[in-house]
């Protein structure tokens, strides 16, 4: 007993630890942490779309489910850069962290599918979708303490439910379909979170808008 009480003596003197480390860190480099991850966010997603693609068929595409049914199609979000340009940074961050935290149940979701979805490359699909896990919560994880920094406009968070339940088919093209529906609307999300992280770190920087 007197072991246990140790060992958590120890975890909350680390969390306090990480706390002040952290809070101590200057906000463009914390943008600049944030912008890396998102950026790998994007790419590992991209990557993963890539490889399901590969053995992915024609008919698929046909009864994939239309992009404005994503689940955080709702939320309102800049439509490109320029758009990105006129929303203050606390709205910003935001919608970042809005669109990151909907994506907490659906990736649980696809990372189970995944094993036992009928694809060739399943095991290397079912591996980087663990990775895309942790990586998603480690900027989740930075995003928050970004917030934190930045006010209480910046940790505002849009509920935006999943509602599309576990199951993604019973069926070999359903599951294949489904699966990528699902896998293209967080490719298309973490495209948004990646750039709008991109405008806030030329902000802190004080680049041109032309630079971001």
């Amino acid at each position: 007993m007197a072991q246990r009480g140790t060992n958590g003596s120890k975890v909350f003197v680390t969390v306090l630890y990480m706390a002040a480390v952290c809070s101590s860190v200057p906000i463009g480099d914390l943008l600049d942490r944030a912008s890396q991850r998102s950026d790998k966010l994007h790419s590992l997603s991209t990557t993963l779309t890539q490889e399901l693609d590969s053995h992915f068929p024609p008919i698929g595409r046909a009864i994939m489910p239309r992009p404005s049914m994503c689940h955080t199609s709702s939320l309102q979000t800049p439509n490109d850069k320029e758009q990105a340009l006129q929303v203050s940074e606390s709205d910003l961050l935001s919608l970042a962290r809005s669109l990151l935290k909907s994506w907490a149940d659906p990736l649980v979701i696809l990372s189970v599918s995944a094993n036992t979805l009928p694809h060739p490359a399943q095991s290397t699909i079912s591996n980087k979708l663990q990775e895309l896990q942790e990586h998603t919560k480690n900027l989740g994880d930075g995003l928050d303490v970004l917030s934190g920094k930045m006010g209480p406009a910046a940790q505002t968070v849009s509920f935006l439910p999943y509602s599309g339940g576990n199951d993604i088919g019973q069926d070999r093209l359903s599951k294949l379909a489904n699966f990528h529906f699902l896998l293209s609307c967080f490719r298309r999300d973490s495209h948004k979170i990646d750039s709008f992280l991109k405008v806030l770190r030329c902000r802190a920087a004080k680049m041109q808008p032309e630079m971001c």
